[in-house]
């Protein structure tokens, strides 16, 4: 069934968006749906780290200088974190950010949200659901991206992650990844050795410029994602697949 409602949201606003005419759309340079990890695998402290993490970049002068050099200098942003089939929850709605109090209303609605996702991962639905909230919303964006952050590549039941992967190629849409590494003992079951860079470039990432950026769950991983939100931006790529 949410399958069934993501696909009809996405033909919804296709069907939305070529009725009104670009004329009614917002121009931005960019369309970027953060998509997060909420799977179980990720516990409350997690969830704020990545949560402080994102909120710590999209406020930082570089951010900020990178969208003032845009066409349009402006991007519009929206933060969702998954979990399984039916669990894929938009933390803060699309938010036009153009500078400073923007970014910092941004980042104080992300800090302030209260945990919602739940469950397995179920990526397909993850990246479907993303997919659906760029057709749908009310900008038109020069590129559209999706953001997609995980501990795993792994997926467990819910729309195939090849289907929806592929569904958003089709449609013009950048997916870039943000591999969240565990190498500690503390894994709750993940094998420390597990290539998640290259899981990612494999079977998530895609689209012309598309990367992977990896952080460990320390003190650089405000640094990763500010590099990556850097990339995205300005439209290129960092390293590896593409």
């Amino acid at each position: 069934m949410r399958q069934l409602v993501v696909m009809l949201v996405a033909a919804g606003g296709m069907l939305f968006n070529s009725a009104a005419g670009e004329a009614s759309a917002e121009t931005v340079d960019l369309e970027l749906v953060l998509l997060a990890d909420g799977s179980r695998s990720i516990d409350q402290a997690e969830i704020r780290f990545q949560r402080e993490g994102y909120a710590s970049a999209i406020t930082h002068p570089e951010v900020l200088d990178a969208i003032a050099q845009g066409f349009e200098q402006r991007i519009a942003v929206t933060y969702v974190e998954w979990g399984d089939a039916s669990s894929q929850e938009v933390v803060v709605p699309w938010t036009v950010v153009d500078g400073p109090e923007s970014a910092s209303a941004f980042a104080a609605a992300l800090l302030g949200a209260p945990r919602r996702a739940a469950g397995p991962n179920a990526i397909g639905n993850a990246l479907a659901a993303a997919h659906g909230l760029i057709e749908s919303n009310a900008f038109d964006g020069y590129r559209k991206v999706i953001d997609f952050s995980g501990d795993s590549a792994w997926s467990f039941g819910g729309m195939p992650v090849a289907q929806a992967r592929a569904a958003a190629l089709a449609a013009d849409i950048v997916i870039n990844g943000l591999a969240i590494l565990c190498r500690a003992a503390e894994c709750s079951g993940r094998p420390v050795n597990y290539d998640l860079e290259k899981a990612f470039a494999e079977t998530i990432i895609g689209g012309p410029g598309s990367f992977v950026v990896t952080a460990d769950r320390d003190d650089q991983f405000a640094l990763a994602v500010r590099r990556k939100l850097l990339l995205e931006i300005a439209g290129g790529p960092a390293s590896g697949a593409g």
